[in-house]
């Protein structure tokens, strides 16, 4: 038996694959809505291709509670949020996971952490509590490696990172992984995996700074970034990110932190990245505000922004530029600009419209924040207004970062 906690972008997905390949497992949340939700098929989340893995799980017998079970294997996929003052990762939701499994949990049985952690962090926070708890248990890290929008597909088949602390442990998770994955699978120490983790979305994030921070150069001084990005590009060795609005989502936003927190000092190049990725939504509205004035525009009621999510074609908005950008504004005591986003069907903000027609009438100046499929498609529809686009993402005559 297999108990996932957390049923949310990573423990969902994680848990049904398991359940379609041939593993018994019950899906655990605190969030009595969402096990609510699922129990009457309903998910609580949009994704190619999860209905219908979702609804071959309930054929292969998964069940989804908000009570901790009885299990030979623990796998755990909460938030870890940092904290802003101090960078370092918040292990407030694991440990809380972990100590509802230890009060169920028989002899013998195996947690694994799935949840993204800084380097001994375990070792620090949660070894101490399963020894406190004078039970034989098992730890061992297998952080996720999945984004929104091509989840189930790197699920599969992307590469897997186990780390335990015996062989005969890592192979017996290897198994469970393995019965779905077909990606390499690579055992090492518990430490080892944490700090991969980190450091794979550290890389990420350092490269896409180098390209904003580029953007801002070129800005500066007249030139066409993108022009300069595409003939750099053509040297073998060389692979320039295109800029953006900023970084979003939970992981490249997050995780580099962790390493500034735990290494203060050390981590400088990581710390500058943050720092320039961080402050792409603020050059966007020095962008609109320099836009704005070419043009005779003093109405920002006019202006929308498309796009709230953090990525294209998703309906995840955890950590998303626009709403970091909503932040700066609502910080100079400036009204929000109008917002619109077809992946987002709930208000989550103020001046948030939900119909295409409505964001077009009360538009004159569009910022696009994120290539969704759509505004690719409807591109028309716009063409005559005033357009930014900082995703390069649709061709004609508008106006770049």
């Amino acid at each position: 038996m297999i108990n996932v906690i957390g049923l949310g972008y990573i423990g969902l997905p994680t848990a049904l694959m398991l359940a379609v390949s041939g593993n018994q497992v019950i899906g655990t949340d605190k969030n009595q809505n969402v096990v609510d939700s699922l129990n009457h098929r309903e998910l609580t989340f949009k994704e190619e291709g999860l209905g219908d893995l979702f609804f071959r799980a309930v054929n292969h017998g998964i069940q989804f509670t908000s009570e901790y079970q009885k299990a030979d294997v623990y796998i755990i996929s909460v938030p870890t949020p940092y904290d802003k003052a101090s960078k370092k990762v918040n292990t407030k939701y694991i440990e809380a996971a972990v100590g509802s499994v230890l009060e169920v949990c028989p002899q013998g049985s195996t947690v694994v952490i799935e949840s993204t952690v800084s380097p001994g962090v375990i070792d620090r926070n949660i070894r101490p509590m399963v020894d406190n708890a004078a039970k034989d248990i098992k730890l061992a890290h297998a952080p996720e490696r999945i984004i929104p929008g091509a989840m189930l597909y790197e699920l599969e088949y992307n590469a897997r990172t186990i780390g335990a602390d015996d062989r005969e442990t890592g192979e017996k998770l290897k198994k469970i992984y393995g019965s779905f994955c077909k990606g390499e699978i690579v055992l090492t120490d518990i430490r080892s995996a944490e700090m991969s983790k980190v450091v794979e979305n550290t890389f990420r994030d350092i490269n896409i700074a180098f390209a904003n921070e580029l953007a801002k150069i070129c800005h500066f001084d007249n030139m066409d970034v993108y022009e300069i990005i595409r003939i750099a590009n053509k040297h073998p060795r060389v692979n320039i990110l295109s800029p953006g609005p900023g970084v979003g989502g939970h992981c490249i936003s997050v995780d580099p932190w962790f390493l500034v927190g735990d290494y203060p000092g050390l981590a400088n190049i990581i710390l500058a990245a943050r720092k320039i990725n961080d402050s792409m939504p603020e050059f966007v509205l020095k962008r609109i505000g320099e836009i704005m004035g070419e043009n005779g525009i003093q109405d920002t009621s006019r202006v929308g922004l498309y796009g709230l999510t953090y990525k294209e074609n998703v309906d995840d908005v955890r950590e998303s530029p626009t709403l970091q950008l909503l932040s700066c504004m609502k910080k100079h005591l400036a009204s929000p600009l109008l917002c619109y986003d077809p992946m987002v069907k709930e208000k989550i903000v103020e001046n948030q419209v939900f119909f295409w027609e409505e964001f077009l009438e009360r538009t004159d100046f569009v910022v696009i924040m994120v290539g969704h499929d759509e505004i690719v498609k409807r591109f028309d529809d716009i063409k005559d207004r005033i357009v930014l686009d900082t995703r390069k993402c649709v061709s004609g005559d508008v106006y770049h970062l």
